[in-house]
């Protein structure tokens, strides 16, 4: 009998978690608010989805801390899980508290492990440092009784001979699941099999993959990383999430039916997710993914419009689209400094900022971008 190329047994069925109530909060412009919560993490948990990840922690005071309650309140925080930002030990400690403060038992901490993203978030490049911070994030959380997975920000380009001494020193201090963050789309399925496959091969490994979607393998990516030995799956609703979107939960949920015949999952709820994700984060109806995308080089955090480099598959200009900011209440005088740059409007950014943030407020926070704040800015000056 002739081969069909389907895998009607695969070795693993992958179990699923989804992003779309925090990679969307990295996406520029989208927030999502309680009830938008409680609804999609509803429809998540019927739709078969075994843990619904939710809101960032730094520190104290998180603005995630709304949303998390409420997916805690609907689908219980033993579903839940809330990334929690590790810059040194004294921060971890302060969002550690914070994560007990909302009742978190599932943290995922994000690392960055290349030498490119080390260097801008942690301040060196280290390995041995990398390494020394991961063992004691993991460390602190265990000894507070947290389920941690901790993650390779920007894993998919960080060398194996530095990937997996940190993965391994991860797994050493205790931590219960691994994330490789493809971060920057940067793998083919063939190369994300090798990767994946380095990876699982550590003793007592349990290995997540977490794809976006800039080159529109995030689906295959994260097919081929279960072929190599994955366990899970992180996707998001509609494929929503920063730079260019991620791994879209229908899309996958349909190709492990239709080419592994896995009929774990209640389908019958994706095109009410989408709409209701798509409707809160203000994106209409057909959010599409990509590298054309008004929102695939929009961005709120200063440092990506700063540092493009590090966080661009390829140049907006490659593709002929353009940097942007998008941004609703996370305005910064970083944000304002690069809107009003060689804009000939001049102003007290420090001044400027908190009273455009309070006219945000009052209008109920629309969707700002740069023509937006400049002319706000114009206005500021005519006040």
């Amino acid at each position: 009998m002739p081969k069909t190329g389907r895998e009607e047994n695969p070795p693993i069925r992958p179990r699923i978690s989804d992003a779309t109530l925090r990679d969307s909060a990295h996406m520029a412009g989208v927030e999502f608010g309680p009830k938008d919560a409680a609804a999609i993490a509803d429809l998540l948990v019927k739709t078969g989805v075994e843990l619904v990840e939710v809101g960032m922690v730094a520190g104290p005071g998180s603005k995630d801390a709304d949303l998390i309650l409420a997916t805690h309140e609907t689908v219980g925080p033993e579903r839940s899980m809330t990334l929690v930002v590790v810059r040194d030990r004294q921060q971890v400690a302060k969002a550690l508290d914070e994560a007990e403060r909302l009742g978190v038992k599932h943290i995922m901490y994000s690392i960055p492990t290349s030498e490119q993203h080390a260097r801008l978030k942690l301040g060196s490049p280290s390995a041995k440092f990398l390494n020394t911070l991961a063992k004691s994030a993991v460390s602190q959380a265990k000894e507070r009784g947290f389920h941690v997975t901790f993650s390779g920000e920007d894993g998919a380009r960080t060398p194996a001979e530095r990937l997996v001494p940190y993965v391994t020193a991860g797994f050493e201090a205790g931590a219960d699941r691994f994330r490789l963050a493809e971060t920057v789309a940067y793998l083919s399925p063939w190369q994300m099999e090798d990767v994946i496959g380095d990876l699982t091969a550590i003793d007592g490994s349990e290995i997540e993959i977490h794809s976006h979607n800039m080159l529109g393998m995030a689906v295959a990516n994260s097919l081929a990383a279960v072929r190599a030995g994955a366990q899970w799956i992180s996707a998001t609703v509609g494929g929503i999430g920063e730079r260019g979107g991620n791994a879209p939960l229908a899309e996958l949920l349909t190709s492990l039916r239709v080419i592994h015949g896995d009929t774990r999952f209640d389908l019958s709820h994706l095109t009410e997710l989408s709409r209701i994700a798509l409707k809160g984060a203000g994106l209409g109806e057909a959010f599409q993914s990509g590298p054309t995308t008004p929102h695939a080089f929009a961005y709120e955090l200063p440092g990506q419009l700063t540092h493009p480099e590090a966080y661009e598959t390829l140049p907006a200009e490659l593709v002929g689209n353009a940097r942007e900011v998008r941004v609703r209440t996370r305005l910064t005088p970083a944000l304002v400094k690069w809107a009003l740059a060689e804009s000939g409007v001049f102003v007290d950014v420090e001044i400027f900022t908190p009273w455009l943030i309070e006219r945000q407020e009052r209008a109920g926070g629309p969707v700002m971008d740069r023509d937006a704040i400049r002319k706000a800015a114009v206005d500021f000056q005519a006040a």
